[in-house]
């Protein structure tokens, strides 16, 4: 593969990622889920 593919790639991995934490952060109720659950492990 050419490097031109590799970081076409590498670009839309990250700005799907970052679109998707994004998405993530305009659920509320999800992330007190996810805080609630982080906290039980201490």
């Amino acid at each position: 593969m050419r490097t031109v593919h590799k970081r076409w790639i590498a670009f839309a991995a990250t700005l799907t990622v970052l679109l998707t934490v994004f998405a993530l952060y305009l659920e509320p109720d999800f992330m007190r889920t996810l805080a609630d659950q982080v906290w039980a492990c201490f």
